[in-house]
C-alpha cells in the first residue's frame, strides 16, 4: 500500500470515515495530519491498534485536548479496547497532570461510553479491603521497580513532610491506582512513560519510568515505539527530549 492507502486503511479501521480531502476549510492540514499519523506512524513498530489507542487517549488527556479525547475513546472502542481499560488509562493520569484536568477527561470519556449505550458506572477495579492498605500494597508495586530511593532522596524536607512526601507519593499513585485491575502492570508503566514525556519537563522521571517499563517486560523497540506514536499529538521536541534523556537505555545493543 501506499501512503494514502495506509491512511484510508487506518481512518476506516479507527473512525469509520474515509480519510481527509479537499473538503472543508483545512483539507489541506487535515491530509498533513493524518497522512503523517494514520499513513505514517501507525504503520511503524509492532504495537497494535488497541495500545495505540491507548496511548493516544493518555496523551491527549494530559495535555486537555477534549475534543480530540473524545474522538479517540470513541476510535479505543472501535479498535477493540474495552470501556475498563479506556478509564483505567485516564485515572492513571491524575498523580501526574492533578485531578482537575483528569475530570475533565473523564467527563468527555463518559459522554462517549454513554452515547454507546455503555452502563454507567463501570465496574470497580479497586483491590484494595482498606485505607490502611495503600502504603503496604503500593509499597509492595514500587520496591521492586523502583526501589526505595524516594524516601532517601527527601529526608531533608522540614518537619513531617520529610516522610510524608515520599509515603503520599506510595499511596497514590502505586497504593491507589497501580493496585486495580484493568489494565497490567506492563501497560500500566508504558502509558507512564508516554504521558510524563507528553508533559513536558519532567525528563528525569520520564528516565527513571522507562527504566521501570523495561524491568516489568516491555522492550526497547516498545518504548520507542510509544513514544514516536505519541509525538503527533504532543509534538516532536518532547519525543526528542524523551529520546534524548532515554539514550542509554533505549539504544541498540
Amino acid at each position: 500500500m501506499d501512503r494514502k492507502e495506509r491512511t484510508q486503511q487506518k481512518t476506516q479501521e479507527l473512525f469509520h470515515i474515509h480519510a481527509a480531502g479537499n473538503e472543508g476549510t483545512d483539507g489541506g492540514f487535515m491530509q498533513i495530519l493524518q497522512g503523517y499519523i494514520f499513513g505514517d506512524v501507525c504503520y511503524t513498530g509492532s504495537l497494535d491498534n488497541r495500545m495505540r489507542e491507548l496511548i493516544t487517549v493518555t496523551v491527549l488527556t494530559v495535555i486537555s485536548a477534549l475534543p480530540q479525547l473524545k474522538a479517540h475513546v470513541q476510535a479505543s472502542l472501535n479498535a477493540g479496547c474495552t470501556p475498563v481499560e479506556i478509564r483505567e488509562a485516564v485515572y492513571q493520569c491524575a498523580p501526574f497532570i492533578g485531578f482537575p484536568r483528569t475530570l475533565n477527561a473523564i467527563g468527555t470519556m463518559n459522554e462517549v461510553f454513554s452515547a454507546n449505550n455503555i452502563a454507567l458506572p463501570l465496574p470497580e477495579q479497586k483491590t484494595l479491603a482498606s485505607d490502611e492498605q495503600r502504603y503496604a500494597k503500593g509499597l509492595e508495586i514500587q520496591t521492586p521497580i523502583y526501589g526505595s530511593g524516594i524516601a532517601e532522596r527527601y529526608t531533608w524536607l522540614p518537619g513531617e513532610f520529610a516522610q510524608a512526601v515520599p509515603r503520599f507519593l506510595t499511596e497514590l499513585c502505586f497504593g491507589d491506582f497501580n493496585t486495580r485491575t484493568g489494565l497490567d502492570g506492563k501497560t500500566r508503566e508504558l502509558l507512564t512513560v508516554v504521558l510524563l514525556a507528553a508533559m513536558g519537563g519532567a525528563e528525569v522521571q520520564v528516565k527513571s519510568h522507562v527504566e521501570g517499563a523495561l524491568k516489568v517486560g516491555n522492550t526497547k523497540e516498545e518504548i520507542v515505539c510509544a513514544l514516536v506514536h505519541a509525538s503527533g499529538y504532543m509534538g516532536i521536541p518532547r519525543l526528542f527530549n524523551a529520546l534524548n534523556i532515554c539514550k542509554d537505555l533505549l539504544k541498540n545493543d
